[in-house]
């Protein structure tokens, strides 16, 4: 499972990368393509920080990272959801990949916390 997980966060970050890449140059665009491709390729990156962490509450710290940045990538796809409606097909897929990256660390930082009482 764990290597599925740090397959998905870099092809998330990957996809994201691609669905930026069509998106049209403008000063709007590009703040909202900056944000994105931030926050996805964070979600992989910190998800691979976290299979090194030095401790439970270490792990437990950098999943959360890995939570704000999916739950935020999620966002800014909503965002492009609004904005530019004919890439709508794209976007959805997308979310539906953030979103259960998410669901999945949430799932994780859960069973962390409750394995850390044990």
């Amino acid at each position: 499972m764990k290597n599925q997980i740090l397959f998905r966060t870099k092809k998330f970050a990957l996809d994201c990368w691609r669905f930026c890449f069509k998106v049209p140059k403008s000063r709007e665009y590009n703040a909202y393509v900056n944000q994105l491709i931030r926050s996805s390729s964070s979600v992989g990156a910190n998800y691979r920080a976290s299979q090194r962490a030095k401790s439970t509450a270490d792990f437990i710290n950098k999943l959360k990272i890995v939570e704000e940045e999916a739950d935020e990538s999620v966002f800014w796809l909503e965002i492009f959801e609004e904005v530019i409606p004919e890439h709508k097909e794209e976007i959805l897929k997308l979310k539906k990949e953030g979103s259960e990256l998410l669901a999945i660390i949430v799932a994780s930082i859960n069973t962390a916390k409750r394995n850390q009482k044990k």
